[in-house]
């Protein structure tokens, strides 16, 4: 049975890009270094494409998702140890980064814009023109998305980028059944908003 959040007319996944060398495991206190990096490892494979699914929707870059992913699994290990819940640790911090990447983003245009500098657009890749109904798609969900609150947002997001209920309500501070009743909430207005901006969807 598909149920509504199901329906939604999220895009499709991006390739994930893999081609920034991992720092190597460093030993645990208390642990065995090839234990650290079995653990790490089986983390990294099970995790890294759905935090990068979850951020490239929610970013529409799949290359600052992947950078920002990258990030988090490097704080990971900077951190030497593996927290009590490694994937809500992993979204939480995926989060703030996000967070923080605005931040920098916003004052950088505003340094910009105070000095008078313009942003020249950039030159059309060749071949994009095939790309263009997908690009389109991906910016009429985006706006759609912009529409929601902050929390609202992350739970569709993660619940599409295949996060479970618990795993959703323990990175957002929630509970399991808080989850579900923002899921349908934030379904519903999401398909308002997408037909408000951009009409029924196909």
């Amino acid at each position: 049975m598909t149920t509504a959040a199901q329906q939604l007319p999220l895009f499709g996944d991006s390739p994930v890009r893999l081609d920034r060398t991992d720092p190597p495991i460093p030993p645990v206190a208390g642990h065995s270094a090839a234990t650290f990096e079995d653990e790490f490892s089986q983390l990294y494979r099970g995790e890294f494409p759905r935090l990068f699914r979850y951020l490239d929707r929610a970013l529409g870059d799949d290359q600052l998702a992947s950078d920002l992913v990258q990030e988090a699994f490097t704080r990971l290990l900077d951190r030497g140890r593996m927290p009590d819940e490694p994937t809500a640790w992993l979204i939480t911090v995926v989060n703030n980064l996000v967070r923080d990447h605005f931040r920098k983003s916003a004052r950088r245009l505003r340094l910009l814009s105070q000095s008078g500098s313009e942003i020249a657009p950039g030159p059309i890749a060749s071949g994009a023109e095939a790309s263009v109904d997908s690009a389109e798609r991906r910016g009429q969900v985006r706006t759609a998305l912009d529409r929601l609150a902050e929390r609202d947002r992350s739970v569709l997001l993660l619940r599409h980028s295949g996060y479970s209920y618990r795993e959703i309500a323990t990175s957002l501070g929630l509970t399991e059944t808080a989850v579900g009743t923002i899921l349908l909430r934030a379904s519903a207005r999401f398909r308002t908003a997408f037909k408000e901006l951009h009409g029924e969807p196909d």
